[in-house]
């Protein structure tokens, strides 16, 4: 298991490493400048360690050059200060331009993932791994390259200088050092699962939540209150015991550092005292200004080690949210248009599945052998049971999901041979499940047709019958409402929707229960609003109220995925069939 989570951390870093390869100039000046950073910050000690070998005894004290030292050590601290800044700005500047680049790449693949995908997934999992999950990504990165170069950069620096000025010194600080490495080392093993399984159980939980408040109403009113909270509580639970096993070996990196920095140091005393108390017997050249250098050295040496070990931990986190995003971008996308696709330009409307077959799972056939053909300007109406596959035909007129074979033709052209976009553009789809975005009453109402104006978009809303309502609200046309409408009834927003079809005026009209919000006063309004609006148009309608498909072309009527039946209402209740009992039950007793 470990060395598959090896693996799978190497390919993730080397993901990281590839997105950096834009930024390989502003990389390489970082480099540079934490360079600089470590020159000054080694360069300081040896001067005071100059200054202090200058104060030899009483009367004998060299002010002029330790004055010397003292300004120079200033001016290098100047420096130092200025690079490190200007070496945060770099890294500020590549981490999040790389975590916008990963964040755009996310959301670009969210719009072309298959509704397979969507449907498969909480919605809050999926806003966690765009959200939440890279904040922390950018948080691990963001201190990978503030303290990772410096950080090694340092120890060699240090390790090399010490060298030079006390080999044994150094050789007892080199000594210790595997322990670090083995504190580090121990820590990091043991992180990387746990965070990746509270990065898990934090979307499990975001999910939960945005499910909870999308659905309070409902929840409320079967009382679902403390089954609800049960569940979350668990969730809870285990999010808390995974969070605090993380952070417990997460932690232990401060302490164990520490106590390695005091070995080391003490190391360093140590060996430095008996340097210059026998120095027959240790034969180094050595003095009290270079014990003093070598001690902040000793500091500066170990610090890095405690930094490095608080960074692995948070890279290991920032590995493992790394890991659910690329997961997200790695999904395959829906099946692209082909190479030689066309553009379909306005069309008259024939619309024929020819031997269509499709389910969503292998081992469950939904459609079998359907065939249909519709020509221009005929209501074509679709009836049956829940869950017979009328939803489904719909999906696949849009083409949100492709037959496992057979053909769906428009106009004689095969849907698979001509762009996603020009074939939807062709129809106007009102569903029973409304959608809204945040802004104003007429941006919602012009998505299908931008450049509409205002004269347009009030024609289409007296059309549709929500002018009335629309000019009731504070600002008109230009009410500001929220996700999903809002505040808004909703029979209101569903009559923003059909407002959208009004405006576009489409060859070919898709309306899924579209008036089943609506009271049935205004039901008769739009159903005769409809009916103009469907003149030439070729229009598949979806109902369960047989009522209001009496005057349909053709009558489909399917169950287990096949049409049973088809015809005009007349014909078909004159079959005393399947249709026949369908429609009386609904006027039984």
């Amino acid at each position: 298991m470990k060395k598959a989570n090896s693996g799978s951390q190497m390919r993730i870093i080397k993901r990281v490493i590839k997105q950096l390869k834009r930024y390989i100039p502003a990389v390489c000046l970082s480099i540079f400048l934490a360079l600089l950073t470590v020159v000054g910050n080694l360069a300081a000690p040896i001067l005071f360690g100059n200054a202090i070998d200058l104060i030899v005894d009483a009367g004998k004290v060299d002010f002029t050059c330790i004055f010397y030292y003292f300004i120079l050590c200033g001016a290098i601290v100047v420096a130092t200060s200025l690079a490190q800044w200007l070496m945060n700005v770099i890294n500020n500047h590549v981490v999040y331009s790389v975590v916008k680049d990963v964040r755009e790449e996310a959301f670009i693949r969210l719009q072309k993932l298959p509704l397979k995908y969507i449907d498969g997934h909480s919605y809050g999992d999926i806003v966690s791994r765009c959200v939440a999950d890279v904040d922390q990504f950018a948080d691990g990165l963001l201190m990978g390259f503030t303290q990772l170069f410096t950080g090694v950069l340092t120890i060699l620096g240090t390790l090399v200088l010490m060298f030079m000025f006390n080999w044994i010194i150094a050789l007892a600080v080199f000594v210790i050092t595997p322990l670090s490495l083995f504190v580090a080392k121990f820590i990091a093993s043991r992180t990387y699962s746990m965070f990746k399984k509270t990065t898990a159980l934090r979307g499990e939980q975001t999910g939960f939540i945005e499910e909870m408040i999308g659905n309070l109403k409902v929840v409320q009113a079967f009382g679902r209150e403390d089954e609800n909270q049960q569940k979350f509580d668990g969730i809870n639970e285990e999010l808390t015991k995974a969070s605090l096993a993380s952070t417990f070996y997460s932690s232990l990196t401060n302490p164990c550092t520490r106590f390695v920095n005091a070995v080391v140091y003490a190391a360093v005393a140590l060996s430095g005292a008996l340097t210059l108390i026998y120095p027959s017997v240790l034969p180094v050249s050595f003095s009290v200004g270079k014990l003093t250098t070598l001690l902040s050295y000793s500091n500066q040496y170990t610090k890095p080690f405690n930094e490095i070990s608080g960074v692995l931990t948070e890279l290991q986190n920032a590995i493992a949210c790394a890991g659910r995003i690329y997961e997200l971008i790695d999904e395959p996308c829906e099946v692209p248009d082909a190479a030689d696709a066309v553009e379909l330009g306005t069309v008259s409307g024939d619309v024929a599945f020819l031997d269509v077959e499709f389910c969503y799972e292998p081992e469950k056939p939904l459609i079998k052998g359907l065939n249909i053909s519709a020509k221009a300007g005929q209501r074509i109406a679709i009836v049956g049971p829940t869950g017979c596959g009328k939803t489904t035909l719909i999906n696949l007129l849009m083409r949100f999901y492709d037959p496992v074979s057979g053909e769906i033709t428009v106009d004689g052209n095969e849907i698979k041979g001509v762009t996603r976009h020009s074939l939807r553009k062709n129809y106007g789809m009102v569903l029973q499940d409304t959608w809204l975005k945040s802004g104003t009453i007429r941006d919602n109402i012009v998505i299908g047709k931008p450049d509409a104006t205002d004269e347009e978009v009030i024609a289409a809303a007296k059309a549709a019958y929500s002018h009335n309502f629309i000019m009731q609200l504070a600002d008109g046309y230009n009410t500001v409402i929220g996700e999903d409408g809002g505040s808004l009834s909703q029979g209101q927003k569903q009559l923003l929707c059909i407002t959208r079809i009004m405006l576009c005026l489409p060859p070919m009209l898709i309306l899924d229960e579209a008036t089943s919000s609506i009271d049935t006063r205004t039901e008769m309004k739009i159903q005769s609003a409809f009916s103009k609006l469907m003149q030439g148009r070729t229009s598949f309608i979806v109902a369960h109220r047989l009522s209001t498909i009496k005057e349909a072309d053709l009558i489909l009527v399917m169950n287990n995925g096949n049409i049973i039946e088809q015809g005009t209402h007349d014909e078909l209740m004159q079959a005393n069939g399947f249709y026949n009992r369908l429609y009386n039950s609904q006027f039984a007793g």
